[in-house]
């Protein structure tokens, strides 16, 4: 966690470690004098309170300076690290010294030395702590100056376990916050390594994608000057019907090649456009109805009047999850839209087809899958720009046949009137 330090609001959130850090050894320290107190008689009781408080003070003062004034380098947190060892060092000094149970407080800087700041200061506080227990061992203040050998004797074994209950206070807090931010960060990285692994396969499709559609131009032209050269030419009612539905057929295909090319460049220009989606339905229906004139596909109107952000890659989509769907059941498909949770839509697309793997329900569409028909890379996509546009795909499989759910977030209308863009 040195990141907390490396900006402004790095050095704010380090500024709260530290006051709960100085907080809770202050509270601790006041607490050990008024139990030792009751047992014994202090032989520098004024002063160590003396210290409590001027360690009080300084805290204070140094959340308020990083709050208000972040510094800019993180020297300033380690140094101010080392006067809490300093003023810890030196109460311990005037309670007991290394034989006062609570000498262990002197890790606790160093702990957090080690989460905030860089591997070379950490070490730095280390040694610095190291060198004050040194010293208490080598001057050593007696605690009282009586003797009550029985009850700093019971003063030191309660010390022992205080210093316990602390400890694993302290580790429970520290080190279960940091498991639970690494296991954060673990999860954002396993989801952008698996985004990133996905965006490479589509990009490698598209690539695919493009070099055929340049490939299959030229063929396509070639082949729409021979059908109007065989119509100039043969004047047989029979063949020219078959010539016009050739022609007919060339002119889809080279529709199809157009439409992948301005689908290209509005997802490299990030263009969308906010419709009703019911607008957007009935698109959709003409758009299927144009690729499959004779499927039966029943549109459960009506649709809701809610806002959705799409282009053309989504239309897209949502047509390769029809052509999958008309693959697997010719005789019967359904597309219906609603409410979903607050705030999203859904769109559904049923049929009764064999359905998918059960192995495939929950992850449809995250990788290509093998298929007689090609459906892998169809529905790989789909899923990759649903992804894409905020959407989640799910799909259930029953006896029935198979039903895909696209989940997609409505968009607020942009328009400065506020009316719907026709």
């Amino acid at each position: 966690m040195e990141w907390l330090t490396h900006s402004q609001t790095g050095f704010q959130q380090a500024a709260r470690y530290l006051l709960t850090m100085r907080l809770a050894i202050v509270v601790i320290q006041l607490i050990a004098v008024a139990i030792a107190d009751t047992m014994v008689t202090l032989a520098h009781r004024p002063e160590a309170l003396l210290i409590c408080l001027l360690y009080t003070v300084l805290a204070t003062l140094g959340w308020l300076w990083f709050t208000r004034r972040p510094p800019r380098l993180t020297v300033t947190v380690s140094l101010g690290l080392a006067l809490d060892l300093f003023l810890i060092s030196a109460w311990l000094f005037l309670t007991g010294g290394y034989t006062n149970p609570l000498v262990s407080l002197l890790l606790l800087p160093i702990a957090v030395a080690i989460i905030l700041v860089p591997l070379r200061e950490s070490i730095a506080l280390t040694v610095i702590g190291f060198g004050f227990y040194t010293a208490m061992v080598l001057w050593h203040t007696p605690l009282t100056h009586e003797h009550h050998n029985a009850n700093l004797t019971q003063l030191h074994l309660m010390g022992m376990w205080t210093t316990f209950a602390i400890t694993a206070t302290m580790l429970l807090l520290v080190v279960g916050s940091l498991a639970r931010r690494l296991r954060q960060k673990q999860g954002q990285l396993a989801e952008f390594r698996e985004n990133r692994l996905r965006d490479e396969q589509v990009i490698a499709l598209g690539l695919s994608a493009a070099a055929v559609a340049h490939r299959l131009g030229t063929p396509l032209n070639t082949m729409a000057l021979l059908v109007d050269e065989m119509k100039s030419v043969h004047t047989d009612p029979s063949l020219a019907d078959d010539l016009g539905l050739m022609e007919k057929q060339l002119g889809l295909c080279s529709n199809h090649l157009h439409q992948l090319s301005t689908a290209a460049m509005q997802a490299k220009a990030a263009q969308q456009e906010i419709l009703p989606l019911h607008f957007w339905m009935m698109r959709l229906r003409e758009s299927a109805t144009l690729l499959w004139p004779a499927s039966p596909i029943h549109w459960r109107a009506p649709f809701p009047d809610q806002l959705v952000a799409v282009d053309a890659t989504l239309d897209q989509a949502i047509l390769n999850l029809l052509a999958n769907a008309l693959t697997a059941s010719p005789s019967w498909v359904a597309v219906s839209a609603g409410d979903s949770d607050e705030g999203r839509v859904a769109i559904v697309v049923e049929d009764h087809g064999k359905g998918l793997e059960l192995s495939l329900q929950n992850t449809a569409g995250d990788g290509v899958v093998d298929s007689e028909h090609g459906l892998g890379v169809g529905l790989f996509l789909s899923n990759a720009t649903i992804q894409r546009h905020g959407g989640t795909l799910k799909a259930r499989a029953d006896r029935t046949g198979t039903t895909m759910i696209i989940d997609l977030p409505q968009a607020q209308d942009s328009t400065p009137d506020g009316k719907e863009a026709e």
